[in-house]
């Protein structure tokens, strides 16, 4: 059976205003991208307005978030953005889950995340299910009787979990279609999680596919040194987060630690200057067109079945979008033509 070509995807930081994310979500679609994510990071907008406005703005993008999480908001409000989602769309959302990161900071405690994920897939789907016979877990109770009073969709909205290890792609097998590696343009990482996600299809005998999608912190532009400069400073904040769960990468002695102290004070452009070339293009995706596009092709023949480029895209968001859309896009289909992953 061949399988459907990888698609391409850009994702957003919501720190934007309406009228940007209407522009950038036409400017994606007439490129040919596949759709728009938009992230949940802690600190910023939420993402379900900003999809609300791609959605007005396009046609044919799949949408969806990447990510939302059960530790700061219920299923019940989870189901209900992301049918809204799904209705203005015309039936293009899906939703990504994580535990979530950074949420000490609120006072938000993260043990017991993989089960919380769980019974947030199940709660989600019992609910946009419109069944009301209850539910009873270890994380969420719904009572029965309780069902959700507005129009739900006409099919199960599809899962994308944010994991990094074996639980993760365990919890995805049973319940997911997607699992995304976010911050990451590691190709040997998405030979891990596809073998991982490969074990535990055979293990339930099943032939259901979950795909890898792998996306990061993008900065093009035709001054390589420049791209390469901003994107150290933006992939700083995330480094720490997410190298630690990357198993296939050693990190030289002392950088994080290092990274840290500057964050601490607002120095990201310092934190970003201690990482070395071999290190960026594991956690990021930068330099010229032809870079970019030969990181993207690598992740493809590694096994990804999805690639998203990440904020900030260039020096400018549009001005990225537009060397992704005119050079890297193209470049990359090109490339891959013929190509079985």
């Amino acid at each position: 059976m061949t399988k459907p070509p990888a698609t391409f995807t850009i994702a957003i930081q919501t720190d934007k205003s309406t009228q940007d994310y209407r522009d950038i979500g036409r400017a994606v679609e007439e490129f040919g991208f596949d759709g728009v994510s938009a992230f949940g990071d802690l600190g910023y907008q939420p993402p379900i307005p900003a999809l609300l406005a791609v959605a007005e703005a396009t046609q044919h993008l799949r949408l969806g978030v990447a990510c939302l999480n059960p530790s700061l908001l219920h299923p019940v409000e989870i189901a209900g953005q992301i049918a809204a989602l799904d209705e203005a769309s015309g039936g293009r959302a899906y939703l990504g889950l994580a535990r979530g990161s950074w949420l000490g900071q609120i006072g938000i405690p993260t043990s017991g995340g993989l089960q919380r994920l769980r019974e947030c897939i199940e709660v989600v789907h019992y609910l946009l299910a419109g069944r009301d016979d209850g539910y009873r877990g270890t994380q969420f109770t719904i009572d029965p009787g309780f069902k959700m009073r507005y129009p739900l969709p006409s099919r199960p909205i599809d899962i994308l979990l944010g994991v990094w290890g074996p639980k993760g792609a365990a919890l995805a097998a049973e319940l997911a279609v997607e699992v995304k590696l976010g911050g990451c343009a590691n190709p040997d990482m998405v030979q891990l999680m596809g073998s991982w996600l490969e074990a535990e299809t055979r293990a339930r005998g099943g032939d259901h596919q979950v795909d890898v999608v792998v996306g990061a912190v993008t900065v093009v532009d035709e001054d390589r040194a420049a791209a390469r400069h901003r994107a150290r400073t933006e992939v700083a904040m995330y480094l720490d987060v997410v190298a630690p769960l990357d198993r296939t990468v050693t990190l030289p002695a002392g950088l994080l630690p290092g990274m840290r102290e500057r964050l601490a004070v607002g120095a990201h452009e310092e934190a970003g200057q201690l990482i070395p070339d071999d290190v960026l293009d594991r956690f990021c995706f930068s330099g010229t067109p032809d870079d970019v596009a030969a990181q993207a092709i690598a992740l493809v023949k590694a096994g990804a079945r999805r690639v998203e480029f990440g904020t900030p895209h260039g020096l400018t968001d549009l001005g990225g979008i537009n060397l992704l859309g005119s050079q890297v896009l193209p470049a990359v289909r090109k490339s891959l033509i013929g190509v079985s992953v």
